[in-house]
């Protein structure tokens, strides 16, 4: 997506992109890493790889007296949407926290749909000048830590899995928290169906994928204006992006599935990531990773044990696709995003926490 988009974006949201940038280390020269660091109700690692010519992922946490927010965006058709989201997200959930008086999982589902339409009025507002705004857009996964519960919402493909200390077998098994919004599950091309009955080809399978209108895989995200509303996908957005037939219903949804979870003691630590990860590692595999590794550096490694598995589907050595340069790496793997949250059980009951506060945000 071409940078002009990004610097309008940029504005309406009232901060820099290059307030995204960082430096940080790692050995991978398209790596970002945090390896670790506290939030109000324990320790978390966090890292990203690059892949696409622009990173289309954006990630935060958000960490201080109202407990501890994590949030992964996986963007797709360019950058805009993702960053958008980091940019407002936690805003609303903040307002509708002081409006309720109270976190719940009605805040996050109101602060996830008010985000929508603060970007589709984005896209509006440039339609004329800037059409290809409608084709971008973001899976977005959240996950809010307060008062001894875990609000956790999906709206895409990325996923929360749950490491539980499991007493019968003395060991960590994984609990995956929230659904997959992703045409290659049966239960979503059903679901697509039953609201798009007139419609044989509302999913199709091309490319050896299924996907929604023949084009994309997700069935929910944030953005993606052009299979929301007719009136984005018409000139002047090129020829490529428009459906042959107008449609009167939302063919992609922003509905997030929203998933409240008490703490216990046997919750060790929770792993948000993008699907980039999951597309190479299992969520036992991962769990299991976490469980029986050093704290310190865990999400890189993590990564990298996907990269590893990624060059070796493409018979090449690990040590060689570090080498391959953004926008040619996107062939072999997606940006791919990772932040394991651990969870001090007495620290995460809490109602009101008193640090540290932080605010870090991932990218490269």
């Amino acid at each position: 997506m071409a940078r002009p988009l990004m610097k309008i974006v940029g504005t309406f949201c009232g901060r820099s992109l290059d307030a995204y940038l960082d430096c940080g280390g790692g050995r991978d020269e398209l790596m970002w890493c945090r390896d670790l660091s506290r939030h109000a109700a324990g320790e978390f690692s966090m890292a990203v790889v690059q892949a696409n010519s622009l990173l289309e992922d954006a990630s935060q946490i958000e960490s201080g007296t109202h407990g501890t927010f994590v949030g992964v965006y996986d963007g797709h058709g360019g950058p805009e949407a993702a960053r958008y989201v980091a940019d407002n997200l936690f805003q609303w959930i903040r307002r509708f926290i002081d409006e309720e008086e109270g976190m719940s999982a009605d805040v996050l589902h109101k602060a996830l749909l008010a985000t929508e339409d603060g970007f589709l009025s984005i896209v509006k507002k440039n339609w004329s000048n800037m059409p290809l705004l409608a084709t971008v857009g973001s899976c977005c996964l959240t996950g809010f830590i307060c008062g001894g519960m875990l609000y956790a919402a999906n709206i895409g493909d990325s996923r929360a899995v749950l490491g539980r200390f499991n007493l019968h077998e003395r060991g960590v098994m994984a609990v995956q928290l929230t659904p997959e919004h992703n045409a290659c599950h049966e239960s979503v091309r059903q679901e697509l169906r039953l609201l798009h009955p007139a419609d044989p080809k509302i999913v199709v399978l091309k490319n050896r994928a299924w996907r929604v209108k023949g084009i994309i895989q997700v069935s929910r995200s944030i953005g993606d204006a052009y299979l929301k509303k007719a009136e984005f996908n018409k000139e002047p957005l090129l020829g490529k992006f428009r459906l042959s037939e107008s449609f009167s219903k939302p063919i992609l949804l922003a509905e997030p599935s929203v998933v409240t979870h008490k703490i216990c003691p046997q919750d060790q630590f929770v792993i948000f990531a993008s699907d980039g990860l999951w597309e190479h590692i299992s969520n036992q595999e991962a769990v299991d990773m976490v469980q029986n590794s050093p704290r310190n550096g865990i999400a890189r490694r993590l990564i990298e044990a996907a990269l590893q598995v990624a060059a070796r589907k493409r018979e090449i050595r690990y040590s060689d696709l570090k080498k391959i340069d953004r926008g040619i790496r996107r062939h072999f793997h997606d940006d791919i995003t990772v932040i394991v949250l651990f969870l001090d059980h007495s620290l995460a009951s809490k109602s009101s926490y008193t640090g540290p506060v932080l605010s870090v945000r991932a990218g490269k």
